[in-house]
């Protein structure tokens, strides 16, 4: 006669084979995002623009074209803690895809609100991804911008927001080509995000000192930006906004947080 096991173990059989395989993935999943950290090979990094309007297409042509500066300017710093030849980043630029819902935001802080934010950002991505071709698991990050029509005579927008240690990292900008630069650099600081950087300003936006500093050595006003502060600072308590990738550093603080320092 077949051995015939009781329905409810049966179910508890099949509730800890599911478990056993979440853990694995889990595992999985943490371990691969934290040898990103080390630095063997360049990361693969998806810039994906999102139209939300009529953006300019000579903005967005721009931010494709200023896309290998970027790339040049963090393999430079790479360079100067390591001296070696290699780029830390390859970067891939898709779309832009024309948003169809909103980007999601967390209500609050709380557990579960936070939970139904990471559930509704993977469904937002999924469906970005799905419309620009994207195989999302062949890249070590990815990063969303959500571009909307910018001008100079209006107050110009940028903010992000990214997953501390993970490889989703977004953020929303008003675009026109005065903007392109500072959008690519507010990219790379939430891209440094995912890899382990903290931000390196205060509650009000402004500098820490000396942390947020791309020379503390070097007196004020500061002739680069540190790119997890959200400025230059120019005197104490005093930012202004870095308008070109030639202005962009990685701090040594920054340099071990994500692992280029040991």
């Amino acid at each position: 006669m077949p051995l015939r096991l009781p329905a409810q173990k049966v179910r508890v059989a099949i509730l800890l084979a599911v478990l056993g395989v979440v853990v694995l993935y889990a595992f999985a999943n943490v371990r691969s995002r934290r040898a990103r950290n080390e630095w063997t090979r360049p990361l693969n990094v998806a810039l994906v623009l999102v139209r939300d309007g009529a953006v300019d297409p000579a903005a967005i042509e721009a931010m494709r074209e200023r896309v290998p500066a970027l790339d040049a300017r963090l393999a430079g710093e790479l360079r100067r803690y390591r001296g070696a030849p290699e780029r830390p980043f390859y970067f891939v630029l898709r779309g832009p895809v024309d948003l169809r819902e909103p980007l999601p935001t967390p209500a609050s802080d709380g557990v579960i609100d936070l939970a139904k934010q990471a559930w509704n950002l993977s469904r937002w991505v999924k469906d970005i991804d799905e419309r620009a071709a994207l195989n999302g698991s062949a890249y070590d990050a990815r990063v969303y911008a959500v571009i909307r029509p910018g001008s100079r005579e209006q107050v110009r927008f940028v903010e992000g927001a990214s997953e501390q240690g993970g490889r989703i990292a977004t953020l929303e900008v008003d675009l026109d080509a005065s903007m392109v630069d500072f959008a690519l650099f507010v990219s790379a600081h939430e891209l440094f995000h995912t890899l382990g950087a903290l931000d390196k300003y205060d509650a009000t936006g402004v500098t820490i000192i000396p942390d947020g500093l791309a020379e503390p050595e070097a007196p004020f006003p500061q002739k680069l930006a540190e790119i997890m502060a959200r400025g230059r600072a120019i005197a104490p308590g005093r930012d202004e906004v870095p308008d070109s990738l030639d202005l962009l550093r990685v701090n040594a603080i920054t340099a071990r947080e994500i692992g280029w320092v040991k």
